[in-house]
Parts: structure tokens; C-alpha cells; sequence
């Protein structure tokens, strides 16, 4: 039977930990790395992340079109890490003048994203997988300067909230400490 859940905190909360250690002792495991490498330190993120994690896992790399991997796949467990990241490629895959952009055409992008999300889910419930996905909390802090940010923590607060309804259970993640909301 699939399951999905949807895992938050903030940064360094140790949500990519606790998710990962919701498969602990299984190796037939889809990890969905959707970061891209575009500078030193994203670099050694994505090297920290790689040593970290279980090296039985199958590692797929992308950021959209994520259901073509899960319909791929023959493994059971899929870990996508993280929604965030895959929201600012998505956010970045088209040049897009964001300081000057008008409701309407955010509304568009954030429904492009939704429909990517419903896609992954759908075929995780059709093709009777588990999925856990990490997120950021991102909505804690104070009212970013620039619009940019601003549209960033809107929409990503918007998706994460898209997702939990879509999901099981959710988990949000302090200190290393996970605590179930749903």
C-alpha cells in the first residue's frame, strides 16, 4: 500500500537525517537528488549528502518530470530531497523577471509546480510506492528584503502546504527531533 509523507524544518533541523532514517535498513530505495551544482558549496552539499546516505540506494538525479523516474523505477521506497531545491529550479528553469512580474503569471508558475507535485504523488499511489519528501520551513523568519525572496517564501510555503494536504503524515523536525503534526 503507497504512503506518503512529507517531511519539514528548518535549516540544519535535521530533517534529511530523520527522513532517511525512515528507510533505515532497506536498500530498495529510490533517492530523487534534485540539486544542481552551481557553485563550491552546493558542490560540497551534494558530496555531503552522497557520503551520508545509504551507497545501495539508487540515486536519481532531476528536478521535474519526476513521475517518468518512479514509473521507471522497481523500487519500493522513493526519498526526494528536497522540495525546496526542486522549487528554485523550477522557479529558474525559464528567465523570468520576478521584480516585475504580475499576480497572474505567479499564480501560473505556482500551479506548474502543484501539477508537478500531483504527478509524483499519483504515480507513487498508482505504482504502490512510498515516498518521503523533505522540505524546508521557510515562513519562520523575518519578511525577506528583496521580491524575489519574498515570492520564493510565498510560494514555497503555499506548495508545502499543497503537499501535506496531498500526504499522510507529516513531520516537522527541531534540534534533530522529529514531532508528527499529521
Amino acid at each position: 500500500m503507497s504512503k506518503i509523507t512529507l517531511v519539514t524544518g528548518g535549516s540544519r533541523s535535521g530533517k534529511s537525517s530523520f527522513a532517511e532514517s525512515l528507510f533505515e535498513g532497506r536498500d530498495d530505495v529510490l533517492y530523487i537528488a534534485t540539486a544542481i551544482v552551481t557553485d563550491k558549496e552546493m558542490e560540497n552539499r551534494i558530496k555531503r549528502h552522497r557520503e551520508d546516505r545509504n551507497s545501495n540506494w539508487e540515486t536519481y538525479e532531476g528536478h521535474k518530470n519526476l513521475n517518468k523516474a518512479i514509473e521507471g523505477t522497481d523500487k519500493k521506497y522513493v526519498l526526494l530531497d528536497c522540495v525546496t531545491v526542486m522549487m528554485t529550479n523550477l522557479l529558474f528553469d525559464k528567465e523570468r523577471d520576478y521584480d516585475n512580474m504580475q499576480k497572474d503569471a505567479l499564480d501560473s508558475i505556482m500551479d506548474e509546480m502543484k501539477h508537478e507535485f500531483k504527478l509524483l504523488i499519483d504515480s507513487c499511489r498508482e505504482n504502490d510506492k512510498e515516498l518521503v519528501m523533505v522540505t524546508n520551513e521557510v515562513g519562520s523568519g523575518i519578511v525577506p528584503e528583496y521580491k524575489i525572496s519574498r515570492v520564493f517564501r510565498d510560494i514555497a510555503g503555499w506548495i508545502n502546504q499543497y503537499i501535506a494536504k496531498l500526504s499522510d503524515e507529516v513531520y516537522i523536525v527541531a534540534c534533530g527531533l522529529p514531532l508528527k503534526l499529521k
